[in-house]
């Protein structure tokens, strides 16, 4: 074996998954409270994925304030674009990568080793560049996130029940189609619900549950201990993050965890991140009345920027609310920490920590934020932790530039 499949092989079971600058800012408000690798698309968030595919460890290579919650393992690692969706040839390609190569996709970074005490990727501008014969599927917009949901449910429940054996559904009133692409888990309880897997698979999680009167069609992805609500109709390339709650009616949209949608009101080619909770009869516009591409807030930009979409709905970073009634225009962004109420619709952009709505917006002061949020976790049991608080701190402070506003709530 020759020595760069056995560096190779000697660091396969230590994976740094890295923020690519280019990229990062494109993902926000998503990546302002996470790495790009943690990141949820399909069933698995990118970094379970690459745990799945690699049967090793994976790691992070991010911003300095999100490092503590995401630590780097010590050690020499092979350090891979954390954006990259990977499959199930993606370990093939890296194989043959020596120490002293990089792997390109364009002028994109996809892949290099990267020593224990490097704190970026600096020394790849000296490496031999490898270009990649293929394109890779790359998340580089905050829509890709639903665009690519339905292909990753599918890659992800290959990955997730190959060889073993769905737990049977005992319920004499729930009907199933194509009950072959239906994965069930332990301790899941299904009740007089339709599950239509004719176009994709469909896969229910531990310990979830799907309330009496659910339509749901795959592909689709019900994780770790979340719920159903009665009635809800489920369309398909829809995937529901752990311990969330769902009702009314919802399609193409991701939901990252931890967050609620319980009551009716419709939810369309959105992305939803954690601990946020839409008021009952919240709807979300996905397409424009003209049918004409939608332009969505870009961070980068500092601007709006054309999407190339006819449906695209909502972007809501962490830890947002709305109220009862809620209307969402077509393309609205909405940041980490925001509290949304009041009539007509609100601003397509919604900074991070803004209070109102459509008659105005003022910031969301800190003390209340915490107060809110720590109110959110502690209903679930759970603490807020010290490395959260520094994030969100840090994300008031970076973002309050797009607070223009003088008056405060």
């Amino acid at each position: 074996m020759d020595s760069g499949r056995l560096f190779y092989f000697c660091l396969m079971d230590s994976i740094l998954l890295f923020d690519d600058p280019a990229i990062r800012g494109s993902l926000l408000p998503f990546t302002f409270t996470r790495p790009v690798a943690d990141i949820r698309v399909g069933i698995l968030k990118i970094s379970e994925k690459w745990e799945k595919i690699s049967g090793g460890s994976v790691s992070f290579l991010t911003q300095d304030y999100l490092q503590k919650k995401f630590p780097r393992k010590a050690g020499n690692a092979l350090a891979i674009n954390g954006a990259w969706l990977p499959d199930s040839n993606s370990l093939s390609l890296l194989k043959s990568l020596s120490a002293d190569q990089a792997l390109y996709f364009g002028k994109i970074l996809i892949a290099s080793y990267i020593g224990e005490t490097e704190k970026n990727l600096a020394s790849v501008k000296d490496k031999e560049i490898i270009q990649m014969d293929s394109e890779p599927l790359l998340l580089l917009k905050t829509w890709n996130i639903f665009q690519f949901n339905g292909i990753e449910i599918r890659k992800d429940f290959d990955l997730i029940t190959q060889g073993r054996k769905s737990v049977r559904i005992k319920d004499a009133h729930t009907a199933l189609y194509s009950p072959d692409k239906i994965f069930i888990e332990e301790g899941a309880i299904i009740r007089a619900s339709v599950l239509n897997a004719d176009n994709g698979p469909i896969y229910i999680g531990k310990n979830t549950e799907i309330q009496e009167g659910a339509l749901i069609r795959g592909p689709f992805a019900l994780c770790e201990s979340a719920t159903v609500n009665m009635g809800a109709k489920i369309k398909g390339d829809t995937t529901i993050g752990p311990h969330s709650k769902v009702g009314g009616e919802v399609s193409n949209s991701v939901i990252f965890g931890y967050s609620n949608k319980g009551h009716d009101g419709f939810l369309g080619n959105s992305v939803i991140g954690e601990w946020c909770n839409m008021g009952a009869d919240t709807n979300t516009s996905n397409l424009k009345n003209n049918y004409s591409s939608v332009k969505l807030w870009d961070y980068t930009a500092g601007n709006y920027t054309n999407t190339g979409l006819q449906f695209c709905g909502l972007m809501m970073g962490d830890h947002s609310k709305c109220a009862i009634n809620t209307m969402f225009n077509t393309g609205t962004v909405a940041g980490v920490g925001a509290n949304v109420f009041g009539s007509g619709f609100p601003r397509k952009f919604i900074p991070s920590f803004s209070w109102g709505g459509g008659e105005g917006l003022s910031t969301f002061l800190f003390p209340k934020f915490l107060e809110t949020a720590k109110a959110v976790l502690g209903r679930r049991g759970i603490e807020l932790s010290s490395e959260d608080l520094e994030i969100y701190h840090m994300v008031f402070e970076i973002s309050k530039n797009y607070r223009i506003w003088e008056t405060t709530s």
